[in-house]
């Protein structure tokens, strides 16, 4: 079991990945709706993953994971984009994620990601 924080501006893309999450006996320790949040979220509750959305307001989630690595070089964070994105879903493992999961979320790549990222 891990402790997850997700970060998506789309309150349905969160409470989806939630749902997937908990099913799979993880924890949901926190939630955010932009990279803002994300900083200061991981900061707080030292989560053991992060779900980061690209695309969100006030700070990409790009920007973020950044951020993120930049203050806590083992942090493990998997990227969720919609289809299309590929050249940020590169640019996001340059920066630092470990995987990247596709919108809308199939459950089975979701656990396998989030599997491969904690093992």
């Amino acid at each position: 079991m891990a402790r997850i924080l997700i970060v998506d501006d789309a309150k349905f893309m969160r409470i989806t990945l939630s749902n997937i999450l908990r099913k799979a006996d993880h924890e949901i320790v926190g939630e955010g709706e932009n990279g803002k949040e994300a900083v200061r979220l991981y900061s707080e509750l030292l989560p053991d993953l992060v779900t980061m959305d690209i695309t969100m307001p006030e700070m990409s989630g790009l920007e973020a994971v950044k951020e993120i690595k930049g203050k806590y070089p083992s942090a493990k964070v998997i990227m969720c984009s919609a289809m299309g994105q590929q050249k940020m879903v590169v640019e996001a493992i340059e920066t630092g994620a470990k995987d990247f999961i596709v919108k809308p979320f199939d459950e089975g790549r979701v656990l396998e990601a989030v599997n491969r990222v904690l093992s």
